[in-house]
């Protein structure tokens, strides 16, 4: 079912938002991958730069000791006659998970590496009740290739970091279901929702018979649609920002399609809930650069560590 919502603009002009945050105080975090800026907008429209994290920060979480994290893709190169990159910035060197001191702003790298090889362009993240992040690495795109994608849990602290799941086509949203047993993640190319059962904080099952990397098929979306960032309801479902259509596709645990709320952009990248009852929807609007607010019929789920 497509439905339609009113929004209300809170914010113009921003060069490629993504990763809202909604924070106590009524305002609201955004990553603009193009600038390398996280900027703040605030209640009375105000807008103000938090951090410079230079490349492309893309998804935000605020941590177990109140910092902002973020997933940097390292930075992108993009033409001026169009919104979208088109592969890596010239100085592009890899990606890093990122540390912003909330007080402050200031940046810290927490990681480069997994082992021996670089991250390459980590794109969203969550963190579990053990304040551990699970993130996902998109894979970077090339004019003549792309690096392959996959799911990674680290330490906040920067004590340990591994990879869990390899390889994905272009991972980007991910999730947590209410309980933490599930791990949801969105692939961009494909249009899939995959789960991944949590045996342990770290360590999911692996699966045969559906992905090699031991994910299970959740939802596969119809035609020509591409699949960004997501949220959790507080019923579990999965609410991802669906590009090319301009919607919010929400998806129940069990995998069906329950709706699809258009928003008045191509390009609807990233959804977050916030407000006292957590029903009203922050959504990021990537083509036109916009930063929406709209009331959601039921409530988002309230993240660990967000209070």
């Amino acid at each position: 079912m497509k439905d339609s919502i009113d929004v209300n603009v809170l914010a113009t002009g921003l060069q490629f938002p993504e990763g809202p945050v909604a924070l106590e105080d009524g305002s609201v975090l955004v990553a603009e991958i193009r600038s390398g800026l996280i900027k703040r907008v605030w209640p009375n429209g105000t807008v103000s730069t938090h951090a410079d994290c230079k490349g492309g920060p893309n998804g935000l979480a605020i941590g177990p000791d109140g910092d902002l994290y973020v997933c940097n893709n390292g930075g992108n190169h993009y033409p001026p006659d169009h919104f979208a990159a088109t592969g890596p910035a010239i100085d592009y060197s890899g990606g890093y998970i990122q540390r912003v001191n909330m007080r402050s702003g200031e940046v810290t790298t927490v990681y480069s590496h997994c082992g021996s090889h670089k991250l390459s362009s980590p794109n969203d993240l969550v963190f579990d009740s053990e304040g551990a992040l699970y993130f996902t690495d998109f894979g970077k795109k090339h004019p003549r290739h792309r690096d392959h994608g996959g799911i990674y849990y680290a330490r906040a602290d920067g004590s340990e970091i591994k990879e869990i799941a390899y390889p994905m086509a272009a991972p980007n949203g991910i999730g947590l279901s209410p309980d933490g047993s599930k791990l949801y993640v969105a692939e961009t190319e494909t249009a899939r929702v995959w789960v991944f059962d949590i045996e342990r904080p770290g360590k999911l099952h692996k699966h045969t018979g559906h992905g090699a990397h031991g994910g299970r098929i959740l939802c596969a979306l119809p035609g020509y649609q591409r699949l960004d960032s997501l949220a959790i309801d507080s019923a579990g479902n999965v609410c991802v920002g669906t590009l090319v259509s301009g919607m919010i596709t929400v998806i129940s645990p069990r995998g069906e399609i329950l709706r699809q709320v258009k928003f008045p952009d191509s390009y609807v990248t990233n959804i977050c809930f916030g407000g006292s009852d957590m029903k009203t929807a922050f959504v990021t609007l990537s083509e036109s650069g916009q930063l929406v607010a709209a009331a959601w019929d039921s409530p988002g789920l309230r993240l660990n560590f967000n209070a």
